[in-house]
């Protein structure tokens, strides 16, 4: 039985894709047959016949060297960056949850280790039009855990305080914090990861440096985040 886990963010451009690449490097570096998975994806651009390219899915691929096909990855991809529910609206083909579901459940039966990235923050908007699907609902439908990737820089108190007590208030479990953009030594930087994890009771796991190839955990610790 695979077993899974769901990414969100503090925020957009936190680089929660960068950090799901590197998960997914280090499961597939241990021989833990990982896939990726992500219900809708904004901001794409488009190949020389005209069709989508789903840019966080090839990023991922990319730094992880994983052999899933692109067309697995995600259901709803989208050309303009912004909200998924803005962008179906704009677009066409709103996103519909049993779809993603189905997409989802497709995957966990061809691997073992399944991370999926949310869209943006946890607030996200995913359909407004035609249902009304947040990204919590997605997380909720699927059952899965969480690990919350967050900026290491000023600010990141209030961002990761919020979050946390959002997810909370919804009944999401959170497993962790991985903190992006992190420069040790840095005082500030050192005080939010402290301040985070007393405010909070979540352990930061892990902390990646600017342009790290490897994410620093231990690869049991990693996997025992993972969900049935």
């Amino acid at each position: 039985m695979s077993k899974k886990i769901f990414i969100t963010g503090t925020g957009t451009d936190v680089g929660k894709t960068y950090i799901t690449g590197l998960i997914l490097k280090k499961l597939n570096e241990n021989g833990l047959n990982p896939a990726y998975y992500k219900a809708a994806m904004s901001g794409n651009e488009k190949d020389l016949e005209g069709r989508l390219i789903p840019g966080d899915a090839v990023s991922v691929k990319e730094i992880s060297k994983i052999e899933q096909p692109l067309d697995e990855m995600c259901p709803y991809i989208y050309e303009n960056a912004v909200s998924p529910h803005l962008a179906s609206r704009i677009e066409g083909n709103h996103v519909k949850l049993d779809v993603v579901e189905k997409g989802f459940n497709q995957v966990c039966e061809k691997y073992d280790y399944i991370t999926m990235e949310g869209s943006g923050g946890i607030v996200c908007p995913i359909c407004f039009d035609q249902e009304k699907i947040q990204l919590e609902d997605i997380v909720k439908k699927l059952n899965l855990a969480c690990l919350i990737v967050a900026d290491a820089g000023l600010g990141t108190i209030n961002d990761v305080v919020l979050t946390v007590e959002y997810m909370r208030a919804r009944n999401i479990d959170i497993k962790g914090i991985i903190f992006n953009h992190f420069h040790k030594g840095n005082v500030m930087e050192e005080d939010n990861l402290r301040m985070c994890e007393y405010m909070t009771g979540i352990e930061v796991v892990a902390c990646v440096e600017d342009d790290s190839e490897d994410l620093d955990i231990d690869v049991e610790r990693l996997i025992s985040m993972y969900e049935d």
